[in-house]
């Protein structure tokens, strides 16, 4: 008999895009994230797919704080065009922002060559008990994002839930 390893907490993804949220093109990035999600020892709640609007974003946001989970992870929305309002949305549902996370990811990503992601206004922060993240939308900001996030999420989470580092 084989054990798996504990689950580390619950995760939703949150994708921003207008082109996806109204049928013109897939979703080729969420099912990214729920793959590297799972390997991490995460259950994904769900894949949802939100306009560039900051009431919707909000809306998706809140809704996974009050649902309880440990991770939101948001992709999309976080450059600098006029509809690129992610993290505009972003901070007003966190109570405690973690800079130091936000400067990673884009420091990694842009070492890495994944230009939308060194140029990205995402924060990183908690709200409640939820650590939410902005990710830069591109294939290679989500993998590099999430290979920097992964190692420090867990901490996080436990420092949240009272628990300590584990």
């Amino acid at each position: 008999m084989e054990i798996s390893p504990p689950q580390i907490g619950r995760a939703l993804v949150v994708i921003v895009d207008d082109r996806v949220s109204h049928g013109e093109r897939a979703d080729t990035t969420g099912p990214l994230v729920r793959e590297l999600l799972e390997e991490a020892r995460f259950v994904v709640d769900a894949v949802v797919v939100v306009p560039g609007e900051t009431v919707a974003i909000r809306n998706a946001l809140n809704t996974a704080v009050i649902g309880g989970v440990d991770l939101v992870i948001t992709v999309g929305g976080t450059g600098v065009s006029p509809r690129d309002v992610t993290a505009d949305a972003t901070a007003g549902v966190l109570d405690r922002p973690i800079p130091g996370i936000a400067e990673a990811i884009r420091a990694s990503g842009l070492a890495a060559g994944a230009v939308d992601a060194g140029l990205s206004r995402g924060l990183v922060g908690v709200s409640g008990s939820t650590l939410v993240v902005n990710l830069a939308p591109s294939r290679a900001a989500v993998r590099d994002g999430m290979a920097t996030l992964t190692p420090l999420v867990s901490h996080v989470i436990a420092e949240l839930s009272g628990l300590g580092s584990v």
